[in-house]
């Protein structure tokens, strides 16, 4: 091998990546993949939260601070920060965090129509906030937001800002391409440019991949002096997302002489873990991690590889730990839980761990077999089940649906306690069921969230017996999720309705209705 330059992975799943539409993980998966992240995958860094956000937010991030505090892995991990002293240094703080990614702005039109400053005017802030982050112990690294546009069309304002930046001696400054704009060509041009003229400066590359060609800029990147890339799991993020971990792995490996810490072979683990906890299912053709990606299906493709293995290339499936298949591939059989939780890289708390057990007994009651796939979607059932206050449950309900007449339901509610009945028609099952609750809300006046998508899914290699995970997208001024696992399709939507009820309650302003979502 030639130069041994080792590139930093600074993964951003937990913050940007929480930035896909409709995708709000819970603090206990927050801190899930936090431990996968950095245990299993070992990844050098991960970005966690925004700071400000929510009391949610500040419980997720100080969960993750405290068992990385144990861990002695805290100064890898990180929260965004604003230029706004001392409000989010005091909140990262405050959430037992150590190192702040200060937001600023690297194009002068961010800070001329966004901010409304001089550059010596931000500058002047950027100077205070990293003055007083070190004196609260913080470690600062700095974004500069929309750099890719302020390289385009305000390259003196951008180069001067990195260049007071590599003066303050600040750890680390990260050169995103905010709007996935940039060519590999671009990419290439600018960080030479930079990393030529700042050669003492770690400089860390944040790709969007609007293209499609965040992996090509990252790779660009790398070959052009940048020392850390940032990646997301599954390619999560705003708009077409990041660049996704999996694939920058592969490429680093494979075509550069470059080291990189990351364990390939817990990427599959992970990335269906992040699945079920995003409710974003990946691509069957996604690279590396897609159902069908180590998939040979043509006849003469398997004929290939029982000869000399024609068909086989570098991307081979045990590096990533996943196996060839052919046709429809495998199904697992029984196993001990522990152990295929252990299988599966996760070691959830022992409140969580004896919750998860149970359901699966319970769930075993229904199902002759429970296999490692069927894990990940029991594991996110139960810990947004249990995350949620049980005011309202639905105590029973009769489902009809007969040939020749419309499907019915009649459904008892609980809610605080008080019973309240009502019947329903509808075109199937499960509306039938929702006009029936929307008659016992009506007599409450309470509002319900539109319903938006419905989704259903049973784990790879399922039968006819599988468990069903019914995702449903409701609205009510933003965007959220509730998601439902049953033996029974409708069943499991009724689960999913249930929680949203919950979660409806809890946002409310009182016992009788119900407050519209900011």
């Amino acid at each position: 091998m030639g130069n041994q330059r080792k590139i930093e992975i600074m993964d951003t799943t937990l913050r940007d990546g929480e930035q896909t539409s409709g995708v709000s993980f819970l603090p206990s998966e927050k801190l899930q993949i936090a431990k996968l992240l950095l245990e299993e995958l070992n990844v050098d860094r991960i970005e966690v939260a925004s700071a400000k956000v929510s009391d949610g937010e500040m419980e997720g991030v100080k969960k993750i601070t405290q068992w990385a505090k144990e861990k002695g892995l805290l100064d890898r991990v990180e929260v965004l920060g604003f230029v706004d002293t001392p409000s989010s240094v005091d909140w990262i703080v405050e959430a037992g965090g150590r190192v702040m990614n200060l937001l600023t702005k690297g194009s002068m039109n961010h800070l001329v129509h966004q901010l409304r400053k001089t550059q010596d005017q931000h500058f002047e802030d950027i100077h205070r906030s990293v003055t007083y982050a070190r004196s609260k112990g913080v470690t600062v690294n700095v974004y500069l937001e929309d750099w890719s546009n302020g390289m385009r069309n305000s390259m003196e304002y951008t180069m001067d800002l990195i260049g007071m930046l590599a003066k303050l001696n600040v750890r680390r400054v990260m050169l995103p391409d905010t709007l996935g704009l940039l060519s590999p060509k671009e990419v290439s041009h600018f960080i030479k440019l930079i990393t030529s003229e700042f050669q003492d400066t770690h400089f860390d590359f944040h790709a969007h991949n609007d293209y499609d060609l965040s992996v090509s800029n990252v790779l660009e990147a790398i070959f052009s002096g940048i020392s850390g890339i940032h990646t997301t799991v599954n390619g999560l993020g705003e708009r077409a997302g990041n660049a996704p971990l999996e694939s920058v792995i592969a490429v680093i490996k494979d075509f550069t002489d470059f080291k990189c810490n990351v364990r390939e072979n817990k990427v599959f683990r992970v990335s269906k873990l992040v699945e079920q906890f995003s409710g974003q299912h990946i691509p069957a053709n996604k690279p590396v991690v897609g159902e069908n990606v180590f998939t040979q299906t043509a006849g003469i493709h398997a004929d290939g590889d029982n000869k000399k293995n024609l068909y086989f290339n570098d991307l081979m499936p045990e590096r990533f730990g996943r196996q060839r298949k052919y046709a429809l591939g495998k199904t697992s059989g029984k196993a001990n839980i522990l152990k295929n939780l252990q299988e599966l890289g996760i070691s959830l708390e022992k409140d969580d761990l004896a919750k998860v057990t149970q359901r699966i007994i319970e769930l075993g009651d229904k199902k002759e077999r429970v296999t490692t796939e069927d894990l990940p979607y029991i594991i996110s059932d139960v810990l947004q089940h249990t995350s949620i206050d049980q005011h309202i449950h639905i105590e029973s309900y009769n489902l009809s649906h007969s040939k020749g007449l419309r499907p019915s339901a009649q459904v008892k509610l609980l809610v605080y306690g008080e019973a309240f009945e009502e019947s329903g028609t509808g075109d199937g099952q499960f509306d039938a069921f929702m006009k029936a609750i929307k008659k016992i809300y009506k007599s409450l006046n309470k509002e319900l969230p539109k319903l938006i998508n419905y989704q259903v899914s049973i784990p790879p290699g399922g039968k006819t017996d599988a468990f069903v995970e019914t995702i449903i997208t409701w609205e009510m001024g933003r965007i959220f999720k509730t998601k439902g696992l049953d033996s029974d399709q409708t069943v499991a939507a009724l689960k999913a309705t249930e929680k949203m009820l919950n979660i409806m309650e809890q946002l409310a302003p009182s016992k009788t209705t119900v407050k519209t979502l900011a």
